[in-house]
């Protein structure tokens, strides 16, 4: 993608700052006059992407801890300092090598003293304490904190930060006064002493959720060696869909042809033809029957869907006869949804404008949905089944009670783009997130209040600009939205609030390629040993990858009762279509996740701080010549052994003098 850089440089240091609007890089090189190249010195990586950057006055710098350089990243909700330090000893002197007088304050003339070809230079300052004026707009060293630097060369991170510790690399300098082993980090909270109500402001609550790792699992899980994928599928689907035993994945074979792979089988595919479902036609959307694992219900560009019962085990031969067919739309249709808690519930959104509720177990079409004035972008359940939400191409999002009207219960304005849009209820079933695009076609993020959809969005989050539609996966759990796009390379994760700030951005997830879908597994599947949240698996032209989505936690040996809440067993039906179809309301049952041996950390005994670093007096040190050649020596001696032991050749047996040859 390409993005226009920023670049910023001081002249003084010789340094260049370069980022992008929407990247998460912020990198430093340092600038040679000699030499026709440039050396990156520093590369920090954010969990937010860049809204713009800008440089703080040379002036206003903290000199007495070695600060060469701090520059402000704008964010979509924050402004984060980003600080640049070379590792000496601060605050006892002043580094004057890395400080050359700079430009004052002062201008050197008035603008028609310019225009008549005045060429004067403004003045020179120094940025000694001690020789600066009154006026110098320097801040008391008392509210700048030190920057703390760490063996690693990494900055220690405030606890208040939104975001991560960047990862920084060095390159070894080229003159004894350049920035040599210069390291960046986000700036320490300010001490409690200053305004605490500016500071959150500037810096708003962070998710604890916002070190989430995501992480490729074992080759051995692969699958691997696919061919002949549809690439191509349209904006409405998800591309292919799982459960916790199987995938289906659509094939750019005529006669919309679907390959289904076991979970339990991973390994390299034949290079031979598989046996398949044949759907006749090409696919327009298709989902798994989140309670009967073996029933995959597939739409066609026939405006008919068709509902297949995968063999326990595995296709071993192709299918060609669906169990039965929906009939009733008249146009092509869009997408298919089950119903959250009742069994065989079914609703499709089409091009006749649409959107039909039907029970599989007789095959017909139960209840039909009216007032879409054009195409119909997604469909979404509300987590009680009560309600179905939509997102439409005429600027509407909608709200329906299916069992008492045809018609929405509640209307509001959504996204302005007409790419495309998808919906998911979110901040249990009291919120709606669409996911979609502007009028300049960057993508946004809204959240509606599911009691307010004629007020509008109550907030909104750019991603980035890509003509691909954003997919949402929402977990209730964790309140964690994690969404990508067909053919994009990145992955966000929010965790979504029902108040101010609304949107918390936690790390992103990015695949070395392109990948072409983003399905995820029961809670069940997750490894909670290593607080794993998510598992998901990723889809590439040629292989079938699972991710574990992953949060640090210190003291993995107890259950982090914390992140896993007990969960919904939302792969059971709580009642059938016709009981609902009648009134009757159900409710899933939770389960906890906990594993019988493990004591969960709320519970677990309090452990006493431990000192993780020790005092920064001891890597400042000056150790004399003397301390260095005794270091030296020792190690020398204890490489080659003690030089009292007979040597290993003393102990062979060797001939005596009468034996050797003359």
């Amino acid at each position: 993608m390409l993005r226009t850089l920023m670049p910023l440089y001081d002249p003084d240091s010789g340094l260049l700052i370069v980022s992008a609007k929407g990247d998460s890089v912020v990198d430093c090189f340092e600038v040679s006059a000699s030499e026709p190249f440039l050396s990156q010195v520093s590369h920090c990586l954010t969990d937010a992407p860049t809204r713009g950057i800008a440089m703080v006055p040379k002036l206003a710098l903290d000199v007495m801890s070695c600060e060469v350089v701090r520059v402000l990243q704008l964010t979509d909700s924050f402004i984060v300092p980003i600080s640049y330090h070379v590792p000496r000893k601060s605050g006892q002197e002043f580094h004057a090598d890395l400080y050359p007088d700079t430009l004052g304050r002062t201008a050197a003339m008035e603008a028609e003293e310019w225009w008549r070809g005045g060429n004067k230079l403004v003045d020179r300052v120094s940025l000694h304490p001690d020789q600066r004026s009154k006026s110098s707009s320097q801040p008391p060293a008392n509210q700048t904190p030190a920057k703390k630097e760490l063996p690693s060369g990494r900055s220690k991170e405030s606890s208040s930060s939104p975001l991560s510790t960047p990862t920084s690399s060095t390159a070894p300098s080229r003159s004894p006064s350049s920035t040599s082993g210069l390291s960046s980090g986000f700036l320490p909270s300010p001490s409690p002493s200053q305004s605490s109500k500016t500071i959150h402001s500037m810096l708003g609550p962070s998710s604890k959720f916002r070190h989430i790792q995501g992480t490729v699992m074992h080759r051995d899980t692969h699958f691997t060696n696919l061919k002949g994928l549809n690439l191509t599928t349209p904006g409405e689907c998800d591309g292919f869909c799982v459960n916790r035993q199987r995938v289906a994945v659509p094939l750019a074979i005529s006669g919309g042809q679907i390959a289904i792979f076991e979970l339990a089988q991973p390994g390299k595919l034949p290079d031979t033809a598989l046996p398949t479902i044949q759907n006749s036609v090409n696919v327009a959307d298709f989902s798994w029957d989140p309670f009967k694992t073996h029933r995959l219900v597939v739409a066609g560009e026939d405006a008919k869907i068709r509902v297949w019962q995968v063999p326990e085990g595995g296709l071993t031969e192709t299918l060609t006869e669906p169990e039965c067919i929906l009939q009733g739309h008249t146009e092509k249709i869009y997408s298919i949804k089950f119903h959250p808690l009742a069994s065989g519930l079914l609703a499709s959104s089409s091009y006749d404008l649409t959107v039909r509720l039907w029970d599989l177990e007789s095959g017909d079409e139960v209840k039909r949905l009216l007032g879409h004035q054009d195409q119909i972008f997604g469909i979404a359940w509300s987590p009680d089944g009560k309600l179905l939400a939509t997102v439409c191409k005429d600027g509407k999002v909608r709200i329906y009670d299916p069992r008492r009207s045809a018609e929405p219960i509640q209307e509001g304005p959504g996204p302005e783009g007409h790419r495309g849009a998808r919906v998911v209820w979110v901040c249990d079933g009291t919120h709606l997130l669409v996911s979609g695009f502007d009028s300049r076609s960057e993508r946004l993020l809204y959240l509606f209040s599911a009691d307010a959809l004629s007020s509008g969005a109550v907030a909104s989050a750019p991603a980035d600009m890509s003509p691909s539609t954003l997919i949402p996966f929402y977990d209730p759990d964790t309140s964690l939205a994690v969404l990508t796009a067909k053919g994009d390379m990145r992955v966000y994760i929010f965790e979504i609030l029902p108040e101010a700030p609304y949107f918390l951005q936690c790390s992103s997830y990015n695949s070395p390629e392109p990948h072409k879908g983003l399905a995820f597994l029961p809670k069940t599947e997750c490894d909670v040993r290593e607080v794993e949240v998510a598992r998901g698996l990723m889809l590439s032209k040629t292989t079938i990858e699972p991710v574990a989505f992953r949060v640090p936690r210190v003291r993995k040996e107890f259950f982090q009762d914390d992140v896993y809440p007990d969960t919904a067993v939302w792969w059971d039906s709580a009642l059938t279509a016709s009981a609902w179809l009648s009134g009757a309301d159900g409710q899933h049952r939770s389960i906890s996740l906990r594993p019988k041996d493990m004591t969960p950390v709320s519970a677990a005994p309090k452990e006493a701080p431990v000192r993780k670093y020790l005092p920064s007096s001891v890597y400042l040190e000056e150790k004399t010549d003397e301390q260095k050649k005794d270091e030296l020596l020792s190690a020398m001696v204890a490489k080659l052994g003690n030089m009292d032991e007979p040597l290993p050749q003393e102990s062979f047996q060797g001939v005596d003098d009468d034996e050797w040859d003359d």
